[in-house]
């Protein structure tokens, strides 16, 4: 029981192949992203291209410079070896591209609900608000309760003249009948 290693307790450092091949991660993944992201232009495929057709040419029409006759499998090695070193790079650039959409849409959902904590909370406040204003004069019942008054002083202006009007008359009437 007692020569168990304890689970609580770390182990010390051991030498191994582990501790020889410390890679930074970051440094690897930003390696692999420029690889990947060369492997995706037009700039490679026209290289590329460009190195097979003179392979082709010059192990068949150069007889003395034949090193890979023609089933061509030197180039297909390198086609294999090309391929085997790509695609695990390719692959850990997309896992990290997928890593920094995943911290980007967290932080978009955080914004998100930010921003709706605070509509929500504007909201609030405003209805608040109406409710307080509900219980002041607004604008439109200021105009109507104006425009109203106008409209009483207006009636009250047409009965003076009225009225005056009558008593002229009354004034002429009496004096048209002293004559």
């Amino acid at each position: 029981m007692a020569d168990t290693p304890r689970l609580d307790v770390p182990r010390g450092r051991t030498r191994g192949l582990g501790s020889f091949l410390r890679l930074n991660p970051d440094a690897v993944g930003r390696f692999a992203e420029s690889i990947a992201r060369f492997l995706g232009t037009g700039r490679f495929l026209a290289v590329q291209t460009i190195i097979v057709i003179v392979w082709i040419a010059l192990n068949v029409f150069a007889v003395s410079l034949r090193w890979d006759p023609y089933p061509f499998i030197l180039l297909n090695l390198a086609f294999s070896t090309q391929a085997a070193y790509a695609a695990p790079l390719i692959l850990l650039a997309q896992n990290r591209q997928a890593d920094r959409d995943r911290v980007q849409a967290e932080e978009d959902r955080a914004r998100a609900a930010s921003v709706r904590a605070d509509t929500e909370y504007l909201a609030r406040e405003l209805a608040s608000l109406r409710v307080a204003v509900g219980e002041l004069a607004t604008r439109d019942f200021i105009r109507s309760e104006l425009s109203r008054l106008a409209g009483d002083d207006d009636d009250a202006e047409k009965r003076e003249k009225k009225r005056k009007k009558r008593e002229r008359e009354e004034a002429e009437a009496r004096g048209g009948a002293a004559s």
